[in-house]
């Protein structure tokens, strides 16, 4: 197995060997082995700050001097901004001023206003229409009427295109002005919310967007942070606060911040704050949401400033009554804005066709109308010129005559181009978002949080899914972690089972009411462990249960009495919260103490030592004095870790080993317990060595880590404990169905690899029998795939046909799990520093510059080349788990997808941490939950539950591809049908561009006669009901596999619609030649014939529909039948005498249909053409579904069967026995809390700096705040 080192190795020199001016060459950098814990570089990180990768610490006195010579020398390159406190006029400055427009400036920096909306009072109008007018078909339809004011080419009225341009563009602004609206009422939701800043030498309520950078402002508990702000102080000791970070990253464990100590000391009060004139130099907003580079300069000293000092916008203020800060980054610089990526302008796969098909026809239209044209200056030369009885009284050429009826039949014709299509789509569109947001089914009853269609425009590309991207944390899980099962002392804990031992199906859950400080949140099912507990008989049990009350780096307070714990992890949350129920509840705790709740009684133990988690100790213990004075450590850890250290002669080693596999079997997370006593004088010894680590001034971490080793070996087993990672409801069976719809799930998280691993098990993407590749597998064969590419490379390799050999033999159940860190040294996106030998601007001669081009393009087309690779393998996996990566990193792999496989994808998070990835897919769905709005702002659908997205795909996409392809087939049908009936008139008109109807029913054909009925299919039509789409997800793949709309299909409507106008206007052309009325007078004029082909043309395109409809409502019937009515009723009027009278040049065909229509003769000839029109199509269908019936016709065709057997239920695929895999478990990203609790920073002492705050009045709003 290749490992990546030499793998850039070779890199370097494939580029090198081309190029020996390695001076000014990039390079990837030769890192070792990537590291499978950490998440990445940032997104926004420089070739600089990589570079400037110094010494690990800086020594102190070092850094006091660099500081003070630098306070007064011009801002460094990457420290640029620059923000004064409670001085507005300063970010005023000429020099901050940026060029708008012309001679508009405004400042660089922001206001805190938010912009979501696209137009104003002013500028809606023109606008809305510019943009209108943007789109082919309606400019098109804009030339088409100027060019029917010309009266020497129109032989159509102006009015047969300007009455439904204008129905078109009304529609289409209508629904423009009520998204906007909708925008415009958000965002003043947001920017009209409130808190207070200083102005006038005071606080003052003000709203958000009328913060400015600089102002100091205060928050609340519970307050949203209305921007980037510098911390200065708090309420809480040393000014600490507690933010949650749930709409930055999902989670919903507190983090907390602390402010510099010069500024906890001295900006406490209202008229300290007042006065504050500090001055920040620091880093340009950019999207790195874990870094922050800047220097505060006050009092004459400069102060370093880091992320941990930072409130972002987004968060939330928690268990900290009030803080203030310094606003550095306002509104659209705010990092959560910055992570936002690109907004960009989705479109579907039917909307790009559909255009290509538009194109087509344009230019079917020009070519049949330039065919016609030719043909008229032809029929001009040999026939008209010498018909007397013909002169118009204009001295035309023939072949100027044949121009301008190249016009008129562009005019005539038009309608091939249908202008009703797009307003028809939009409508269609937007009555299935309603349905979506109506579906109750789709209801999350919990939280009120219906199913929301955000967008309008990409509904039936929810039928079309290859690809979901899921994040984990609250959109897989709901990030509560519960306590299921434990191992103690060898035995099984957690089964349904009484206090005698005796098993039981169905049992009530304990009672905890004997235990003052349970939360009564805990369901725990086996009554023996609580009648173990009270007993006292094996003294193990109540010592697992105080290991778990103390071995922890929690933090509690009280509300209204109860207790209430802060977590740095949702895991350690949930153990600490075991034992209180159990009857071990954590109390408090001092820097030197912590105070536990055993079985009622309150005892207080000295902390001598708190050993903190990292992700390579994987384990964290605490070393404790009891009461009686003996010296005891605890540990907890992964069951890796502890193994190691246990002592040789350790009970119960194998029985655990055996409970792990089986708590492993059932996914759920475990985690094991040990103790050891120690001895006073060993303790000593050891806290000499502990306390010279703690003060080291280099490589401190690594000397502590080593320190804790020696400490912590020769363990005793308690046992171990099984917490589940609560999967929202329906996980694995929304997750099974959606792949027997030949979906791929891929699983996108920053979380750790074991966690995501264990989820993967959860919710049966991976099986037992999954084989799983991780990233050094995948380096290994892509690096071998590109060998024998290179291999198979040469002269003629660009005319050798490309090779698609797999990675993996067929038949195998593969799955990859790959870290961030691997994924960038895969796909070659590791970041680059230039070598440091010479730095050269430009190269110094033409052929440098060749060869270092050509150089790039060779790293370029190497590293393209990979990442198909790499897309390709992953595809070939039935799961592919990708964690620890970045925003940015999910982004790309969507990107990855979208651009080798061509297929269309759709991401779903709830945090901000997916924004850029739902804006990447093709559609982005947000979960709605406690994780925060960012995901949900940017997404295209939300709702509350990811089981909700089997529905969305499976029953409202697949309906509305469905019926998109059938109205998109029918509406191109019906166009060709009544358009080309001109093109068959033309041949016996002389092709002088004479309209075979009437101008009042051009102009209502596609507006009235025929649009209802195909609106209503386009809406409301289903082929199977939403109970058999979900049971039958195969029918999911037409969508994915393009086949009810492509080409193909085009070319069938486009060939029965030339069928259907030859068989429109040659029967009624036949039946007219030599035919003579009951009256005796021949019917056979222009109006009457033109009356009959429009009377059998709108029987038979909504009959027609009536074919094509699935789903049989008595809208529907009505509107088939009322269609045709309609058209009969407005002719009459149309043609009556009355309306002659008053519009005597627009209405000319005075009394045609009374005449023709009570003819016997020409009701014979219409039912005749329609019948001719309609039989081969209803033989066709009939013997399609015979013979060819397709998956949907057979569910149609045994439905009732169907229906009546009981209700399907899916088959349990993942029930497993024993697993040599061991289920890992999730500590905090980051280290706990432990600094904090042993330094005493955030203990409150009796009397804090926060008296001479209360002194001054704020006592009264504490207290409102309590109240």
């Amino acid at each position: 197995m290749s490992q990546p080192g030499p793998e850039s190795a070779r890199c370097l020199q494939f580029a090198s060997s081309m190029n020996s001016e390695r001076d000014s060459e990039t390079t990837f950098e030769e890192d070792s082995q990537p590291n499978d814990e950490v998440v990445p570089y940032s997104d926004d990180e420089t070739e600089d700050e990589l570079e400037d990768q110094g010494p690990a610490v800086e020594p102190e006195q070092n850094r006091v001097n660099r500081e003070a010579e630098e306070q007064r020398e011009p801002p460094r390159k990457d420290c640029t901004w620059q923000v004064k406190a409670n001085d507005r006029s300063f970010h005023e400055q000429p020099h901050f001023m940026n060029t708008k427009f012309f001679c508009i400036k405004e400042s660089k920096y922001a206001n805190n206003a938010i912009k979501t909306y696209k137009y104003n009072a002013f500028s809606f109008l023109p606008m809305n229409l510019f943009e209108q007018f943007k789109r082919a078909a309606n400019f098109y339809f804009l030339i088409l009427l100027i060019l029917q004011a010309i009266p020497q080419i129109s032989t159509l009225a102006w009015y047969t295109t300007l009455f439904p341009l204008l129905v078109v563009l009304g529609i289409t602004a209508m629904k423009d002005l009520v998204d906007d609206v909708a925008r415009h009422k958000m965002d003043n939701e947001i920017n009209n919310r409130t808190c207070e800043v200083i102005k006038d030498g005071r606080f003052k309520v003000t709203k958000w967007k009328e913060i400015q950078v600089g102002d100091i402002i205060r928050l609340k508990k519970n307050d949203f942070i209305p921007a980037d702000i510098l911390l200065l102080s708090s309420s809480e000791p040393n000014s600490l606060c507690y933010v949650e970070t749930a709409e930055l990253d999902g989670e919903t464990n507190l983090k907390f911040k602390m402010a510099l100590e010069i500024t906890h000391q001295y900006l406490q009060r209202e008229n300290a704050l007042t006065t504050f004139d500090g001055f920040i130099e620091c880093e340009e907003p950019n999207n790195r949401l874990d870094k922050f580079t800047g220097t505060l300069f006050w009092r004459n000293t400069s102060f370093p400033l880091d992320a941990d000092k930072i409130l972002l916008r987004g968060c939330v203020i928690r268990n900290t009554d009030f803080c203030h800060g310094m606003v550095i980054f306002a509104g659209a610089d705010t990092k959560i804005m910055k992570n936002s990526g690109k907004t960009r302008f989705k479109r579907t796969k039917i909307d790009y066709l559909m255009n290509y098909m538009v194109y087509t026809i344009f230019v079917v239209l020009i070519l049949v109308s330039a065919g016609l044209a030719i043909g008229h200056a032809y029929w001009e030369a040999q026939i008209g010129n010498n018909s007397w009885y013909l002169y118009d009284g204009e001295d035309y050429t023939p072949s100027y005559r044949g121009f301008l009826n190249f016009w008129g039949y562009i005019i005539i014709l038009n309608t091939m181009v249908p202008i009703s299509l797009y307003v028809s789509v939009e409508v269609i569109r937007l009555g299935q978002s309603y349905f979506i947001n109506w579906d109750l089914q789709m209801y999350y009853p919990d939280k009120d949080t219906p199913a929301k269609a955000r967008t309008t425009t990409l509904n039936e590309q929810l039928g079309q899914i290859h690809y979901i991207f899921s994040d984990k944390t609250g959109t897989l899980t709901q990030n509560i972690m519960t306590f299921k099962k434990c191992c103690i002392n060898g035995q099984i804990y957690g089964d349904h089972r009484d206090a005698s031992q005796n098993n039981h199906s169905k049992i009530e859950p304990v009672d905890f009411s004997w235990n003052m400080f349970a939360d009564g949140k805990l369901a725990f099912y086996d009554h023996y462990l609580i009648e173990q507990i009270h007993s006292g008989k094996e003294s193990e049990v109540r010592q697992f249960f105080f290991l778990l009350a103390v071995c922890h780096t929690v933090m509690v307070d009280r509300i209204d009495g109860q207790l209430n714990y802060q977590a740095a992890s949702p895991d350690e949350g949930a153990l600490v919260s075991a034992a209180r129920n159990f009857g071990f509840a954590f109390l408090a705790r001092t820097q030197n103490t912590i105070t536990i709740s055993e079985l009622g009684t309150e005892r207080t133990y000295d902390v001598l030592a708190i050993l903190d988690f990292n992700s390579d100790r994987k384990r964290m213990s605490i070393i404790v004095r009891t009461p009686e004075g003996n010296i005891r450590l605890y540990c907890k850890g992964a069951d890796t870790v502890i193994y190691e250290r246990l002592h040789q002669m350790s009970p119960t080693k194998q029985e655990t080993q055996d409970a792990l596999d089986i708590f492993a079997s059932e996914t759920l997370r475990t985690l094991c317990l040990c103790y050891k006593e120690i001895e006073e004088k060993e303790y000593e010894e050891w806290n000499k060595k502990f306390m010279a680590a703690s003060i080291a001034s280099t490589n401190r971490d690594e000397a502590l880590d080593k320190v804790y080793e020696e400490i912590e070996k020769d363990l005793i087993l308690l046992g171990a404990t099984a917490i589940e990672d609560k999967l929202q409801d329906g996980v694995p069976e929304t997750i099974s169905k959606l792949a027997k719809a030949d979906i791929k799930i891929w699983v996108l998280t920053g979380d750790k690899k074991e966690t995501a691993e264990n989820i993967g098990f959860a919710c049966e993407l991976l099986t037992e029998d999954t084989t799983i590749c991780y990233g050094e597998d995948i380096n290994a064969l892509l690096h071998t795939r590109m060998e024998n590419q290179r291999n198979r490379g040469g002269v003629y390799a660009k005319f050798a046909p490309p090779v698609h050999e797999p990675f993996f033999p067929s038949g195998e159940n593969r799955a990859l799990i790959i870290t961030g860190s691997w994924l960038n040294e895969i796909l070659l996106e590791k970041k680059t520093k230039r070598s440091k030998i010479l730095k050269l601007k430009f190269p110094r001669t033409e052929e440098e510059r060749r060869m270092r081009t050509q150089s790039k393009r060779r790293l370029e087309a190497r590293k393209e080349q990979r990442q198909k690779n790499f897309v390709d393998l992953a595809c070939e996996c039935s799961a592919v788990i990708c964690c620890r990566v970045t925003p940015k990193q999910k982004a790309m792999v969507v990107d990855l997808v979208k651009r080798y496989k061509k297929a269309i994808t759709l991401a779903i998070g709830d945090g901000a941490n997916d924004v850029n990835m739902i804006k990447t897919a093709h559609i982005g769905v947000g979960i709605s939950g406690q994780e925060g709005m960012q995901a949900v702002m940017s997404s295209d659908y939300s709702f509350a539950q990811f089981r909700y997205l089997q529905r969305l795909l499976l029953v409202h996409g697949r309906w509305s591809y469905i019926r998109m392809c059938k109205f998109l087939r029918y509406f191109f049908y019906k166009n060709f049908a009544f358009t080309l009936v001109h093109f068959w008139y033309s041949f016996f008109n002389g092709y002088s561009a004479q309209t075979a109807y009437e101008d009042w029913f051009i102009t209502l054909y596609n507006v009235l006669y025929s649009s209802l009925p195909v609106l209503l299919m386009g809406l409301l039509d289903q082929d199977v009901s939403d109970k058999l789409s979900l049971r039958f997800p195969g029918l999911y793949v037409v969508g994915q596999r393009d086949l009810l709309f492509n080409y193909k299909k085009f070319f069938v409507s486009l060939v029965h619609g030339i069928l259907t106008s030859m068989i429109l206007f040659f029967i009624p052309l036949g039946a007219y030649l030599q035919t003579v009325g009951q009256d005796g007078e021949a019917p056979s004029d222009y109006q009457s014939f033109a009356v009959t082909i429009a009377s059998a043309l709108i029987i038979t395109v909504n009959f027609q529909i009536g074919l094509d409809t699935s789903y049989w409502t008595f809208v529907n019937a009505f509107s088939i039948f009322g269609s045709i009515a309609l058209y009969f009723g407005i002719m009459f009027d149309f043609h009556s005498a009355g309306i002659h009278v008053l519009f005597p040049s627009a209405f000319q065909f005075t009394g045609t249909a009374s005449n023709a229509l009570r003819q016997p003769y020409i009701w014979l000839t219409i039912i005749l053409t329609v019948a001719v029109c309609l039989l081969p199509v209803v033989a066709i269908r009939f013997l399609s579904m015979t013979i060819w019936p397709s998956e949907s016709d057979k569910i149609q065709k045994h439905r009732k069967r169907l229906k009546a057997e009981e209700q399907w239920k899916r088959r349990q695929v993942f029930r497993r026995g024993v697993s040599s895999r061991r289920s890992a478990y999730a500590f905090s990203h980051q280290r706990g809390y432990a600094d904090l609790i042993s330094s005493g920073r955030s203990i409150r002492k009796k009397r804090s700096p926060l008296d001479a705050i209360i002194a001054d009045g704020t006592a009264e709003y504490r207290r409102t705040v309590e109240s």
